[in-house]
């Protein structure tokens, strides 16, 4: 496997796993569906939105059009309230079509194209695209946890006013 696409799944794994400890500190169906304004989304939708691009992106990757015509995109974006444990399993489906579309991918892959919208993408330029968009979700998925849990989020990284020590146990890790 390149470097290239090792380094790709890398990066959604640790996305991934960001998604995994903003979800994982929301505790009731109500938290999954909570928005801060009516033109705003929940986690739930997120997570419905997610799920249902990368089955379309990812389904058939190599051979047909990144956009399903099966999609119903726009009933991601609705409300449904389905219960954490079952957007626990959208968001669990999604990743494993991802992975299991990337895992096979070999390095003379890279430059083949790939439709998305009927607009021509080389695998590479695809798989950035999907980073890129699954990136800035997740970022909004963290957002709205911390803002559910407030003085309770459990931070995902080095924590506020931590700086200093983080540094210093990285730079004594590294010797």
């Amino acid at each position: 496997m390149s470097y290239f696409l090792e380094s790709s799944i890398a990066e959604f794994k640790k996305y991934k796993g960001l998604g995994d400890k903003a979800i994982a500190q929301l505790h009731t169906d109500d938290e999954m569906h909570w928005k801060p304004s009516a033109e705003s989304n929940s986690m739930a939708i997120i997570i419905k939105h997610l799920y249902g691009n990368m089955l379309s992106r990812w389904t058939d990757f190599l051979t047909t059009d990144g956009e399903k015509p099966d999609r119903k995109r726009d009933g991601e974006f609705l409300e449904d309230r389905e219960t954490k444990a079952q957007l626990l399993e959208l968001w669990e489906t999604g990743w494993k079509c991802m992975f299991d579309a990337l895992t096979p991918l070999k390095e003379e892959n890279l430059m083949q194209t790939v439709m998305i919208r009927s607009e021509p993408h080389t695998v590479m330029l695809a798989i950035i695209r999907q980073i890129s968009h699954y990136c800035s979700h997740i970022g909004q998925m963290i957002y709205l946890a911390k803002q559910i849990r407030d003085a309770d989020w459990q931070t995902l990284s080095v924590p506020r006013g931590k700086s200093e020590e983080f540094n210093q146990m990285m730079m004594e890790k590294g010797k």
